[in-house]
């Protein structure tokens, strides 16, 4: 390459230099100089180069595609994404183990993230949600302690079979998705071979300011596929990175893959009639009543340039909704609304949005100025106060949303419906008519073989307490397990 084509080396102000990998010292012999900025700003950069690890979701990959409509429900949601059959806008998908951390394998006993970014004329819609169609907990006041159990004990900083199994026996809600966590799609063959689902209840609204109540379902072309548990554990020792390899490899190759989206559909009649609360996350509508919907198709086509520039710093929140998408209810969901965000906020700076992979295609029109990464030339000097006089900027009201019409005019957080207690029908209806003869026989195996690292005095009182669950929803089930621990039960 000729002189005049190389690029000059310089600092990140642009500055060009030389001294690259000579530090500036008194002497040939030293010591290091302070006036060395160069190997300061080398090494200060160096040190800040990890960002916060997220909490949750640690380790993940991701890549852009592109979203098709593919069915009309106009009928249902004035959104402009889907106003016609056709329309297409790019995606940004993150998946992601939940409970390890950046180094964890991908095949780990785990529930799976599935968020997806849709850049939309209308400003980015974030459907951010899990390979189940459900959750452990319904309450966000739990979700601290219930990721405090998937993590590591503060004593001995190990995983901890007592933590999980003491947990989930004193919060039976989590049994429908501790069923699901134990047959073999707790352990997914990579991600291109599972679904994905919003999992909690969201809303649309028509034209008419009418609204229904959703959930959305990402049903996978490839084929849902799951791992054995022998097969996920020897993975983990074999190739750590499977699933990541695997995305990687498929779409470098030109094997894009591709998710029908599917919504089911409920009315506030159906909603007031349903046997469960609509809006609870550890319940399903059944297919039977509720029928899938087509909406679309996704694929995923481009992978990033950069790992870090994309997939870490990438910021999904649930409570980016575009109009005619709105939230619900849902209690979950409406901590999560305002958690995510300040997640990023903490992680990666009150400006989280400007950075390219978060940044919307609309066009953003507001008053927030200044804050760390500030990089948008900070709306020059246009006024940063409404009301004013000078801009012409206004709030639109035709995007007001309708308002919630509210089961109560008391503010009781313990308000349930009489079937709320119910954790066991559903779990016991999976165990027994979803699943196949391998699916059930694999689920207790894994079950028990997770359950055998219960230990200590309390042994036996976590087991039983478990194993009562478990025969709630299916007597077969718990004897199973019993038998399997050797417990007598």
């Amino acid at each position: 390459m000729s002189e005049k084509k190389k690029k000059k080396l310089t600092t990140a102000s642009g500055r060009p230099y030389f001294e690259v990998e000579d530090s500036l010292t008194a002497g040939r012999r030293g010591p290091i100089l302070l006036q060395d900025h160069f190997l300061h700003e080398k090494l200060a950069h160096f040190n800040r180069e990890r960002i916060p690890e997220r909490v949750v979701h640690a380790k993940g990959t991701g890549a852009f595609g592109t979203f098709r409509v593919t069915g009309d429900i106009t009928r249902y949601t004035k959104a402009k994404l889907f106003s016609k059959v056709g329309n297409e806008c790019r995606v940004f998908v993150r998946f992601s183990t939940v409970g390890g951390e950046r180094g964890s394998a991908d095949t780990e006993r785990d529930p799976r993230g599935f968020a997806v970014k849709f850049y939309t004329g209308d400003g980015n819609w974030d459907l951010v949600g899990n390979n189940t169609p459900v959750f452990f907990i319904k309450d966000p006041k739990k979700f601290p302690d219930f990721i405090h159990t998937q993590k590591r004990d503060p004593k001995t900083n190990l995983k901890s079979a007592n933590m999980l199994w003491d947990y989930w026996s004193l919060n039976p809600e989590s049994l429908h998705q501790v069923m699901i966590l134990f047959s073999n799609r707790g352990t997914p063959d990579g991600y291109r071979h599972m679904n994905g689902y919003g999992s909690h209840t969201f809303s649309m609204i028509n034209a008419k300011n009418e609204r229904v109540w959703v959930k959305f379902h990402f049903k996978t072309m490839q084929g849902n596929r799951g791992l054995t548990g022998a097969r996920a554990e020897e993975l983990r020792g074999k190739d750590p990175d499977y699933a990541q390899r695997d995305l990687v490899a498929a779409i470098e190759k030109g094997d894009f893959p591709k998710w029908s989206l599917k919504i089911q559909v409920m009315t506030d009649e159906q909603a007031a009639k349903f046997r469960w609360n609509p809006f609870d996350i550890t319940k399903v509508w059944p297919h039977s009543d509720y029928p899938l919907t087509e909406v679309g198709v996704m694929e995923l086509n481009e992978l990033p340039r950069n790992y870090f520039a994309d997939v870490e710093q990438a910021a999904f929140a649930p409570s980016h909704v575009i109009d005619g998408i709105g939230l619900s209810p849902d209690k979950l969901l409406q901590g999560r609304i305002s958690a995510y965000p300040d997640a990023h906020r903490y992680r990666l700076g009150a400006n989280y949005e400007q950075i390219p992979v978060n940044r919307p295609v609309a066009p953003v029109h507001n008053y927030q100025r200044d804050g760390m990464m500030q990089v948008d030339g900070n709306q020059g000097d246009n006024p940063n106060y409404y009301p004013n006089s000078f801009d012409d900027i206004e709030a639109d009201r035709s995007y007001k949303e309708p308002a919630f019409r509210l089961d109560s005019d008391m503010a009781d957080s313990y308000d349930r419906n009489e079937h709320d207690d119910d954790h066991f029908t559903q779990p016991g209806d999976l165990f027994r008519k979803v699943m196949t003869e391998d699916e059930r026989e694999h689920t207790v195996i894994n079950i028990v073989g997770s359950m055998k690292g219960i230990s200590g005095p309390k042994r036996d009182e976590i087991i039983r307490r478990q194993l009562d669950h478990f025969r709630r929803a299916d007597k077969e089930l718990a004897e199973k397990v019993a038998k399997g621990l050797d417990f007598n039960y």
